[in-house]
């Protein structure tokens, strides 16, 4: 199907492209008619027309496109509802989210020669070369990080925070000796390491001993051995902190798997609270991240930066973090 153009609005209206083009973009300090502009919004409406948004760009020299580049991490509930809050918290504000899932190891700077965002948003650091064609290009750069409260510019999210909470919340139930299940995949180790960090710090901080780690795949073999190593240690642990909720919910499928049960034989917990967590047997408790709260604030850096102000803080990343109690723990 051929693509209509203002060309085709401007013959079935009966007037000029630059009429169409100052009507459809609502140029300021042009006078038209009411009539006039009736009567093109109804023709541009009638034959489906769509303004070019590559066209707009070159036009006024901006784009409504914000990039979200992701790393090469797995893709997961967590991920997949923070862009969802994210797009709909830019579209408010006019803008459009554009995800980029870098893999390869193909350069930040090609993808900008075809596309032109106003602003890139990312979930780590970008390379000092990427940050400084971007600046020179006018894009307005927001780097997150993973733990760095003191980091200019950043986004961050604590994630040892979450380790400490999970075994803060294993603690005042009464457990003393702690398993942990880590995630195997490498492209999260980052991720696994810093939560562990928080685990280890808080049992440390609790006079508890250090938890006993046994990594965790994704199938069933995986989670029972990791189970029988847990229960066959010295000091058997009476419940375990999972990664997350796809790490937890394999450990509660080990023990079901041996006629074992949770919280009874091994209190479980994950994190992220995904769309699962409250159908598991038992329902999964976890750590909701507050990943409508994180789009929000992300969205207004992102809008307050466009408009050249800052925006408001952030409330401590550990008091926007939240157990989900159910019955694993």
């Amino acid at each position: 199907m051929r693509t209509v153009t203002s060309s085709d609005v401007a013959r079935e209206s009966g007037v000029s492209r630059t009429t169409v083009s100052y009507v459809l973009n609502d140029t300021p300090g042009v006078t038209i008619s009411d009539q006039t502009r009736a009567r093109v919004r109804a023709s541009a409406e009638r034959l489906g027309y769509t303004p070019s948004a590559a066209a707009r760009t070159l036009r006024t020299g901006r784009s409504d496109l914000v990039l979200y580049v992701l790393p090469d991490w797995p893709l997961g509930p967590a991920v997949d509802s923070l862009l969802d809050h994210l797009a709909g918290e830019l579209a408010e504000r006019g803008l459009s989210l554009l995800v980029h899932h870098q893999r390869g190891g193909r350069p930040l700077t090609d993808l900008l020669r075809v596309v032109t965002p106003r602003a890139v948003v990312g979930f780590t650091a970008f390379p000092p070369a990427d940050r400084e064609a971007m600046r020179r290009a006018g894009v307005q750069v927001l780097g997150t990080l993973l733990d760095d409260p003191g980091a200019a510019g950043m986004f961050t999210t604590s994630q040892r925070g979450i380790g400490r909470l999970q075994v803060r919340h294993l603690c005042e139930a009464g457990h003393r000796t702690l398993g942990y299940a880590a995630a195997t995949d490498p492209r999260v180790s980052q991720f696994v390491e810093l939560r562990l960090e928080g685990v280890r710090a808080a049992c440390a901080d609790a006079g508890l001993p250090a938890p006993q780690v046994i990594p965790v795949e994704q199938s069933l073999d995986s989670a029972v051995q990791a189970v029988r190593g847990w229960r066959k240690a010295a000091a058997p642990p009476t419940a375990v902190a999972a990664y997350n909720d796809d790490v937890a919910i394999a450990v509660l499928a080990g023990l079901r798997a041996q006629g074992l049960t949770a919280p009874d034989d091994l209190a479980v917990i994950g994190v992220d609270d995904g769309p699962a967590a409250p159908f598991t047997v038992p329902p999964l408790t976890t750590v909701s991240q507050a990943l409508d709260a994180q789009a929000r604030h992300l969205a207004g850096v992102v809008v307050k930066g466009l408009q050249g102000g800052e925006a408001e803080d952030l409330p401590a990343w550990v008091d926007l973090l939240e157990v989900v109690v159910r019955d694993s723990a």
